[in-house]
């Protein structure tokens, strides 16, 4: 029997209208978090808005209850917006350390796509967090 064969895809952008109303019901709808998920990543990867993206890494990495897989998404974003310009704020390299020590601390509080966003902060931006 052959194994099942997974895809990779990476999300478009969507209009910023649109993505902010699927992020702020994901902050109080837990059953958004597929949508929400591809959405950030849309945008993170393809936004040119830096400020927008991380406003929105920041809402749900602060807005979030404990164990939203949204959460280590968020760092993760975060890295990415790191990748691709080279610098974050210092409010979003903040969230991203708060966040991996979380995952560090109790994967089930946060995954540990946290700590590869702290990574990529690191590496891409030269910070040392």
């Amino acid at each position: 029997m052959m194994p099942e064969r997974r895809s990779f895809h990476n999300p478009p952008a969507r209009e910023r209208d649109d993505a902010s109303s699927v992020l702020e019901s994901a902050l109080y709808n837990a059953t958004l978090t597929g949508e929400a998920a591809d959405t950030l990543v849309g945008l993170a990867l393809h936004d040119e808005d830096q400020a927008f993206v991380e406003s929105w890494c920041i809402r749900l990495g602060r807005g979030l209850t404990p164990g939203s897989p949204l959460l280590g998404l968020a760092a993760l974003c975060v890295g990415h917006l790191a990748r691709r310009f080279g610098q974050v704020s210092d409010e979003a390299a903040l969230l991203v350390v708060d966040l991996a020590n979380r995952s560090k601390a109790d994967p089930a509080d946060v995954d540990a796509r946290a700590q590869d966003g702290m990574d990529d902060v690191v590496f891409f931006t030269g910070r040392n967090l």
